[in-house]
């Protein structure tokens, strides 16, 4: 099997906040449950070192990766090697000197999530967290970057679009085009978590999906909102990506790569050096191939789990937690 070109790893498996529709808040990892979910700094550079051939490193997971102390050592470790580097991030923790250090690491691009325009929204979305304290990281963010010259790390607003937020999508570019972002990435829910056998702990997240999802709303109302966005970004030469909100069907004998190409393209890792699927399952307790940190990446990328489950995607029968997914039904 082919090494991957695009490989993403989990610096940190806890977060500093709660959001309303990531399973993280679910996900006994770190404290109080235990100690610091963070990846062993040398377990992470042995892995990169085993990626052969691979062009881009994205450095996320379910946690906030600039939790991670040595956050810059690691894309400056990766830089090194010849790979792009990008991470995402709710920026809801820096200071000037980390902002300085995320600058001159020489990170290619920053993906910023932010859900609402207004405090209200985004607060009620991210627990515990401050608009304006975001506000406040962005142009610390931005001053480190004329103050050093660069033109990196680029900045993407990402945004997760759902009932409670839709309104606010115009406001949310026009957002994006005064705080120094170049495009604004607008993504579906990922997962309905629709599988038969999902955990119990992970109903409240099915619970929020089925009232926030945009698949059932007002096509008209949908239509509106997008509509006067793109044309808002059009006018602010603003990039702007909108997900496709009608579910596509795959066709019989479609190859697996035409139905999601994750398992080719592209490694995921948890914090511990396991092999998931895709970012989308979101931790490894519901899907893992086994561990790259012990049995190397080679073994498990080619191994017999993982080309079982590519050989099931490439079927008219799926892994059921693929038929759950955005990305599969082709609404991400």
């Amino acid at each position: 099997m082919e090494m991957p070109k695009f490989v993403q790893i989990e610096p940190v498996g806890q977060c500093n906040l709660r959001c309303q529709m990531c399973s993280i808040q679910f996900r006994a990892d770190g404290p109080p449950h235990g100690p610091l979910a963070f990846i062993d700094f040398e377990l992470f550079t042995r892995l990169v070192d085993q990626f052969v051939g691979a062009e881009e490193l994205h450095l996320q997971g379910l946690g906030e990766p600039l939790m991670y102390p040595r956050f810059a050592e690691m894309v400056r470790y990766a830089k090194a090697r010849g790979l792009r580097v990008t991470t995402n991030s709710n920026l809801t923790i820096l200071n000037a000197r980390r902002a300085a250090e995320l600058v001159a690491s020489r990170l290619d691009c920053l993906h910023v999530s932010i859900d609402g325009a207004t405090a209200e929204t985004y607060e009620r979305i991210r627990v515990r967290a401050r608009l304006a304290h975001v506000v406040r990281n962005l142009k610390l963010l931005v001053e480190a970057k004329q103050s050093l010259a660069s033109e990196t790390p680029h900045l993407q607003m990402v945004v997760v679009i759902m009932r409670q937020n839709l309104a606010e999508l115009p406001a949310l570019v026009r957002f994006a085009h005064e705080h120094g972002f170049e495009a604004v990435f607008v993504q579906h829910l990922c997962h309905d978590y629709g599988e038969a056998e999902l955990p119990e702990r992970y109903l409240p997240m099915r619970d929020f999906v089925r009232s926030q999802t945009l698949l059932g709303e007002d096509a008209a109302l949908v239509k509106s909102s997008f509509t006067e966005a793109r044309a808002l970004a059009a006018q602010l030469g603003l990039e702007l990506r909108l997900p496709q909100l009608q579910p596509r069907a795959h066709q019989p004998d479609t190859p697996g790569p035409e139905r999601c190409d994750w398992p080719w393209r592209g490694a995921y890792l948890s914090y511990q050096g396991l092999a998931m699927p895709c970012c989308m399952i979101s931790t490894p307790d519901r899907l893992n191939f086994g561990s790259m940190a012990e049995a190397g990446v080679t073994a498990v990328w080619s191994g017999p789990a993982y080309e079982e489950f590519r050989q099931r995607l490439s079927s008219d029968d799926p892994p059921e937690v693929c038929r759950s997914c955005s990305i599969y039904s082709g609404t991400f």
